[in-house]
Order: C-alpha cells, then sequence, then structure tokens
C-alpha cells in the first residue's frame, strides 16, 4: 500500500470535519455549557463522523488490497457503523440509556462472532481459556471501552490526542519488532488527526458520541483482534490503553462504592479536576499523549519484546497511572 493514503485519510478527514461544522451550525447541533460541562463556549458536535467515514473507507480499500481480512472486516465495519450510527442518532435527539447499553451489546456481539470471541490468554505460562464465558466477558469489555472512551472525552482534544499516542505507539511496537503490519491503526490515527486540527483547544467541534463511542469500540476490537496475534500484544494495547482505562475505572468503582447513579453525567474524572486545576484543557490532554508515548510505550515494548511478562508490564505500567489519578481526586465528589 503507498503511504500516500495516509495524508490523503488526513486531508479527507479534515474537509469532512470542516463540512460536519458548518451542518452542526446550520442545524443548532450545538453542544451548551452546563453544570457538568468543562467548556465554557456553546460549540458544535457531530464531528466524529469525519473520523467513522474516513477510517471505514480506509479499511475498505485495504480489504480490496487483499491486506485486510473479510472476518476483520466485518467485525469493524458492522460493530464500527453499528455504533456510529447510535452515536450520531444520539447527538440529535437523546436515546434512553437502556436502549443505547441495548446497541453496544449488539454492537460487541457482532464483533465477537467475527473475531472468535477471546483468544486464550497466557499468564506465566499457563494458558487461560474462558470457552463460551471468554465471549461474555469480552462482550463487557467492548461496551466498556465505548463508554469509557465516551466518559473520557471530555475536554478540548484529549480523545484525539489519546487516539493518536496510541496508534502511533503500535506502529513503533510493530516495527521495532520488524513487523510492518501498521496499516490499520495508523489509519485510524490519521483519521483522528484531520478531525484533530479542529478539536485541539480551544475546540472548534466536539466529536460527539458519534466519534468517541466509535474510537473506543474500535480500539477494544484492536485489543481483542490483538490477543490472537499473541498475548503480549494483547496486554501491550492495554498497557497504552492505560491513560482513558485508569482513570475511567477508578471514577467508576469510586462513585459505585458511594451508591450514585453511574450513568450521569458528572466531572469527577481526574482530567477533569486536572483541567480545572490547571485552568486550560491544553496542558491535561497534551499529559495525555506524553504519559501513553513516554511511559506506557517503553513498558508495552518490553512486555512485547518479552523482557516482562505481560500481567507484570500491566501493573507496572498501571500503578503509577493510579496513584496520579488518585492525587487528581478521581471519583471525588465535585465541590462546586
Amino acid at each position: 500500500m503507498s503511504w500516500l493514503v495516509f495524508p490523503l485519510i488526513i486531508t479527507a478527514s479534515f474537509m469532512l470535519t470542516w463540512i460536519l461544522r458548518r451542518y452542526a451550525l446550520s442545524h443548532s447541533l450545538i453542544d451548551l455549557p452546563n453544570a457538568r460541562s468543562s467548556h465554557t463556549t456553546p460549540t458544535p458536535r457531530g464531528g466524529g463522523v469525519a473520523i467513522v467515514l474516513s477510517f471505514l473507507t480506509a479499511v475498505l480499500a485495504l480489504f480490496h488490497l487483499n491486506l485486510l481480512s473479510s472476518e476483520y472486516l466485518a467485525a469493524l465495519l458492522g460493530a464500527g457503523s453499528f455504533v456510529a450510527i447510535n452515536g450520531f442518532w444520539d447527538d440529535h435527539r437523546d436515546i434512553p440509556a437502556r436502549w443505547r447499553l441495548l446497541g453496544h451489546f449488539l454492537a460487541a456481539f457482532w464483533a465477537l462472532y467475527w473475531i472468535g470471541g477471546l483468544a486464550p490468554i497466557s499468564i506465566f505460562g499457563l494458558i487461560v481459556d474462558l470457552g463460551i464465558i471468554g465471549y461474555v466477558v469480552a462482550a463487557f469489555f467492548l461496551v466498556w471501552m465505548l463508554n469509557l472512551y465516551n466518559f473520557m472525552d471530555g475536554i478540548d482534544g484529549i480523545a484525539g490526542i489519546e487516539a493518536i499516542s496510541v496508534c502511533a505507539s503500535v506502529a513503533l511496537l510493530h516495527l521495532l519488532e520488524g513487523d510492518s503490519q501498521i496499516e490499520v491503526p495508523l489509519l485510524l490515527g490519521c483519521a483522528v488527526l484531520g478531525f484533530l486540527c479542529w478539536n485541539f483547544p480551544p475546540a472548534k467541534i466536539f466529536m460527539g458520541d458519534v466519534g468517541s463511542g466509535f474510537l473506543g469500540m474500535t480500539f477494544g476490537i484492536f485489543t481483542l483482534q490483538a490477543a490472537w496475534v499473541s498475548s503480549d500484544l494483547f496486554f501491550a494495547w492495554l498497557i497504552l490503553l492505560g491513560v482513558f482505562i485508569v482513570d475511567a475505572t477508578l471514577t467508576l468503582i469510586r462513585r459505585l462504592l458511594r451508591g450514585e447513579k453511574v450513568y450521569e453525567a458528572h466531572r469527577s474524572h481526574a482530567y477533569q479536576f486536572a483541567s480545572r486545576y490547571c485552568e486550560r484543557h491544553l496542558p491535561v490532554s497534551l499529559a495525555a499523549g506524553a504519559l501513553t508515548m513516554m511511559w506506557l510505550l517503553p513498558v508495552a515494548f518490553l512486555v512485547v519484546d518479552e523482557k516482562l511478562e505481560g500481567i507484570v508490564g500491566l501493573l507496572v505500567a498501571y500503578l503509577p497511572l493510579v496513584l496520579l489519578a488518585l492525587k487528581f481526586r478521581a471519583g471525588d465528589v465535585e465541590v462546586r
């Protein structure tokens, strides 16, 4: 595949975002600031459609070039499209939470049917094969990835910077291991980069549920697909996604322990407290990318290079993130 396709995808995503911004403005698809918002300016939403269309067009091209299997294509295209349509509709008019969740699980099981569920995972040389139960575990993982990405898309640029840093890190991992099969994550990173030009602080458009849900589901599929290649690569993906996984999961657990309604909007993630402390979004969004590239990538490399056991690497990578999230009060009660 020609490397010229990558700037082409960036350009396509950039132009599509510009068109979507004009559409959102003309149809009053605006996020208005409220007590639960981290922004203060009314901003158009729904720009994530550009990411979805650019990336799915690119993977279709990969399939026609025989660079992508039909099963992998079906998982990405089917689940991604369903989640994106669900999110697009929710961006236009709110869908009740129970119906959104049902849609999320349907998309998850669709993806799992094509990728074969949860692969057997090697932990200290012991092969853990959950069989049919693995489908249930993997479904909850995909739905949580979808929702946590939505929760973490709360300040300008953070979701895009996280996606690009993870995709770039995975591509670098493959290159360091002498594997040139980096097209799919790089294409996603390029699709996000075109959008990020408009979402970089101060944002001119938000990706909305259509974009954040799509990215969460897609990263979840990437992670589960990697497990079929090797357990080390599976753990590497989990490590690289650590900034979002740790903050969102720790916040959820602490709110659950207090008996709060976790499906209600809030501003108690660590990154939200940090952005209020800094009084700016940019330092926090850049910090998310820096943590991925400068801390999580080296640990992931040690795992993929078999210098570190996967589960040990995961714990080593996550421990400082947990401490950092607690320092910035992840899941604390917000005092107004």
